[in-house]
């Protein structure tokens, strides 16, 4: 197992470090003709970014083995970039450029934090009122064949992304196969990559369903209706793959399975009350044109409230247990502190489930936010795209950015190219958002989805077996981004 997981590490590292460290000579290249843009790319500041950079990302990279917090590095790194960055600034007599950048990641950074911090709460809140509990325990007692469980699973983990977001999916469904599936270890990786690839797929075609799409949907290239167009080069991503898999699960039928779990009161509310943040989301950012985060924060303030009644709820409900006790009880005193202490852990509180937001992850985007928004300060991002986008052409740049994504990560990638903001056209934008979402799920540590899959399936869902069905992963690639090229070719112009 710890050689799969180094295996994995050690080829996203490669992949890093020489795609960073290359950008000086590249930048080099670029910058022999440049007299009026100011370029720092080549300034002493810059190359010692790209360094701290690389060591930075590469002990993200290793965060499963030294088990050093992927926040951490990044944190760090970010504040030595920007001092370096305004040292170089100060150097040529520029005081203001990089407060002004700074500023601007930042804003890109807090409406990031506060969208995910407002969906983070309320996915916790369902899944504390049992929501999850109830579809994973109806999916395990149903008796379906294995081969049931493989395409119910994907399928759910398909429509549920683009809501709940691929990495919660992924893991729920993938306790299920796991319960399912047993001691047949076979069934359990094939309907893991399955999972995984259902997951990455779904979130793509969806503003909520992945941290990549969401970034461009606050960004305002893309509308959120224009994200619906990826919705068939997003099913065919997975079908080509799930079919070709599909052909090796088995149609036996498992052990039968029983358990037991029921919804908290007020779960279907919480539901009603996020599909109602979702919407007041898009009718802010289409209608009003105000920023998508004011709509879920908003709804946040409403989940609040409605946990608000909840507790008041759970108080009444525990004081009258209470004073059942003092009457049927000749202990008195004692018996009520009893029943005090029993009940006091069962008052719902909304700041728990606030407090169990990804912390570690929301941190993370900050460090790689202001690490990536500091190289482009230096001018890296713009010889990026200048190699890239003027060199190769968008098409050719944006296929290959779903393959940095399954070797880096989507998320610097994505917002690499963000920030690059190279002249393309609403199709090209598309296709860049099709392939960072599924171009993760070409190698299992390409996606936080198959990360998490990963420890939940641990020994049976591996670097290896994964690796193994890339080429069928590869052929749903190629073959999402041909139907993206057929189906929306009037956006193309």
């Amino acid at each position: 197992m710890i050689k799969t997981r180094n295996t994995g590490l050690l080829i996203r590292a490669i992949g890093l470090s020489l795609f960073v460290l290359l950008l000086p000579v590249f930048a080099f290249a670029a910058t022999e003709g440049a007299v009026e843009m100011l370029d720092l790319t080549v300034h002493w500041a810059g190359i010692l970014s790209l360094i701290i950079f690389v060591l930075a990302y590469s002990l993200v990279i290793g965060e499963e083995v030294i088990h050093l917090r992927k926040s951490k590095p990044v944190i760090i790194a970010a504040g030595l970039i920007w001092v370096l960055a305004a040292i170089a600034f100060l150097q040529v007599g520029d005081t203001e450029r990089a407060h002004v950048a700074i500023r601007h990641d930042l804003l890109e950074f807090v409406e990031l934090f506060l969208f995910l911090l407002a969906a983070m709460t309320y996915i916790n809140t369902m899944e504390e009122r049992g929501v999850f509990d109830v579809l994973r325990v109806w999916l395990v007692t149903q008796g379906f064949s294995l081969r049931k469980i493989f395409w119910v699973t994907g399928g759910l983990a398909f429509v549920m992304s683009p809501l709940a977001d691929n990495l919660t999916t992924a893991m729920l469904m993938a306790t299920v196969v796991v319960a399912v599936g047993g001691t047949n270890t076979r069934f359990v990786a094939l309907a893991c990559i399955n999972i995984v690839v259902a997951a990455n797929a779904g979130g793509a075609f969806s503003p909520f369903g992945d941290i990549t799409t969401l970034m461009v949907w606050q960004k305002g290239i893309v509308q959120f209706q224009e994200f619906f167009a990826l919705f068939l080069p997003s099913v065919v991503n997975w079908l080509v793959t799930a079919v070709i898999l599909g052909f090796v699960v088995s149609k036996e039928q498992p052990e039968p399975i029983t358990d037991h779990a029921e919804l908290q009161h007020g779960a279907w509310v919480v539901v009603g009350l996020f599909i109602l943040t979702i919407a007041m989301a898009i009718t802010m950012h289409n209608v009003l044109h105000l920023p998508p985060v004011v709509g879920m924060m908003t709804g946040l303030g409403f989940l609040k409230l409605f946990g608000y009644y909840l507790a008041r709820r759970d108080v009444r409900i525990a004081l009258g247990h209470e004073l059942q006790l003092v009457e049927s009880s000749a202990l008195g005193v004692t018996a009520t502190h009893e029943g005090e202490k029993q009940h006091s852990s069962q008052v719902f509180d909304i700041y728990h489930n606030l407090q169990r937001a990804e912390w570690d992850t929301l941190m993370f985007f900050y460090g790689v936010i202001m690490c990536v928004g500091g190289l482009g300060a230096f001018g890296y991002l713009a010889v990026g795209s200048e190699l890239m986008y003027e060199g190769l052409g968008a098409t050719q740049a944006n296929v290959i950015v779903g393959f940095a994504s399954a070797i880096v990560d989507n998320i610097p990638v994505m917002f690499a190219v963000l920030e690059m903001s190279p002249d393309m056209s609403q199709g090209q934008w598309l296709l860049v958002t099709l392939t960072a979402g599924v171009g993760g799920s070409l190698l299992a540590v390409g996606s936080a989805a198959g990360v998490a899959v990963m420890g939940t399936a641990k020994g049976v869902y591996t670097f290896f077996a994964h690796l193994k069905w890339s080429w069928a992963i590869l052929l749903g690639y190629i073959a999402s981004i041909a139907t993206h090229f057929a189906v929306n070719a009037s956006l193309f112009t």
